[in-house]
């Protein structure tokens, strides 16, 4: 195949490595009256009720396989899930939101998530909850003072910052009821047990979806600090800079942290991360004939400047042959931020697509693409870019200015006008973002 059609195909079994379907059916069986859960027994007879809740852009696919299951073990559930990637369950309510700033929709789910945790939770439940990439801004419960107004605010400010997910999700976890161990708080005296899809760098739990099942590693004082080195702190809503000082003065309680008693009985399983696609990947280029090498799982910073390191990967190959001989496929895996200063149209992989474009302008055999592994990147509905040695010069065919483009955070239009952009619609799952560079042989 063309190698186009190669780093597609390598992508593609990348995200099917993170099928959320597959991981839950791995890890949850009913044996001998009892449910199993990645080894943890719950035994009907004590356990009567069993309620699925959770939260993210693959949960909806994880409720899915736990039906297939538990079937009519499941008494009943709540899943919030971003637009487009819902799916239509027998015993679980699916309720789609927006994403990546919270809505309103989000906080009705919310709220019925919350009225599970209040009326129904006792110790004779066990709760089973679906976390993956996005379940933070898709659980919204405002701390109390907070409105949903403010905490969109927020967080628009920082996504506009160039906020990382941790940081992002530090600053959600201290206004909120439900993060930072919040629904662990909630669900006690049930058994709460988290199956989680990381999104997040590491697989740090109190980080993924702004770890509402385990004990918060973050603070008041956390928060301050991320605002003031961003330079947003004087443009906080009143309500949030008074929220975080009297916290950081201890007048109003902190998160869970570790240690805390109401967090004992709670259990988080990891069952899929950006580490497995890759080795996916891995595995597929080199059975269609590639050298291949993984640099990273944990690239992170600037979209731009992790294009510029590709390009001078891209570079080395060219005229080295260095670190692999073409035929060659570097992987990488990880997520990247933008600080948005123009007023385009684009997203993280989109803008690392289209600064290696221009390395690659008139280099022959080479492919590169990114892309998030949920199908969408940024505000589009895209999944990322795919770029090769005529792009900038299809670009330039239309009198398109890639600098231009790339100043204004535009990669979206440029890369749709030159045919670059990867489109996959929803793909179910979501571990971050996978990168492949493609050198054929000359």
């Amino acid at each position: 195949m063309d190698l186009k059609s190669a780093a597609l195909d390598i992508f593609s079994e990348a995200v099917r490595a993170a099928d959320p379907f597959r991981g839950v059916q791995n890890a949850v069986r009913v044996e001998d009256c009892s449910i199993v859960v990645a080894g943890e027994r719950y035994p009907s007879d004590r356990y009567t009720k069993v309620y699925v809740i959770g939260g993210g852009k693959a949960s909806a696919r994880m409720g899915e396989a736990l039906e297939t299951v538990l079937g009519d073990r499941i008494t009943g559930g709540w899943i919030n899930t971003k637009d487009g990637h819902g799916v239509s369950l027998d015993r679980i309510t699916v309720h789609e939101c927006g994403h990546p700033v919270p809505d309103e929709r989000g906080i009705y789910g919310t709220r019925q998530i919350l009225e599970i945790l209040d009326k129904e939770a006792d110790e004779h439940t066990l709760v089973i909850c679906l976390l993956s990439g996005g379940g933070s801004a898709l659980m919204p419960a405002p701390a109390e003072g907070i409105t949903l107004g403010e905490k969109q605010e927020v967080t628009g400010l920082l996504l506009r910052a160039g906020a990382s997910i941790g940081e992002l999700n530090a600053v959600r976890k201290h206004l909120s009821r439900l993060k930072g161990g919040g629904m662990a708080r909630l669900a006690f005296p049930a058994r709460l047990h988290l199956l989680i899809l990381s999104d997040v760098i590491g697989d740090p739990l109190d980080v993924i979806a702004s770890g509402p099942g385990i004990g918060d590693t973050s603070t008041f004082g956390d928060c301050v600090g991320i605002c003031t080195r961003l330079g947003i702190m004087n443009e906080l809503p009143a309500s949030v800079r008074t929220r975080f000082l009297n916290g950081v003065q201890g007048t109003i309680p902190e998160t869970a942290k570790a240690g805390d008693p109401l967090l004992a009985p709670v259990v988080n399983t990891l069952i899929g991360n950006n580490r497995m696609s890759v080795e996916a990947a891995r595995k597929r280029a080199e059975s269609l004939g590639f050298n291949t090498l993984v640099l990273t799982t944990t690239l992170a910073g600037e979209a731009s400047c992790a294009g510029t390191f590709y390009s001078s990967v891209a570079s080395e190959i060219h005229t080295s042959g260095n670190p692999l001989q073409p035929p060659a496929c570097i992987i990488t895996g990880g997520e990247t931020t933008v600080t948005v200063r123009g007023n385009g149209k684009g997203g993280r992989n989109q803008e690392m697509a289209l600064t290696v474009a221009r390395c690659l302008a008139g280099m022959d055999n080479f492919v590169f693409l990114s892309a998030g592994t949920d199908g969408t990147d940024g505000p589009t509905d895209a999944a990322g870019g795919m770029v090769d040695g005529s792009s900038i010069r299809r670009g330039d065919e239309k009198g398109l200015d890639v600098n231009a483009y790339l100043e204004n955070n535009d990669s979206y239009n440029y890369l749709k006008a030159v045919d670059g952009l990867v489109m996959t619609g929803p793909t179910g799952t979501n571990v971050m973002d996978i990168q492949i560079l493609l050198a054929g042989e000359s």
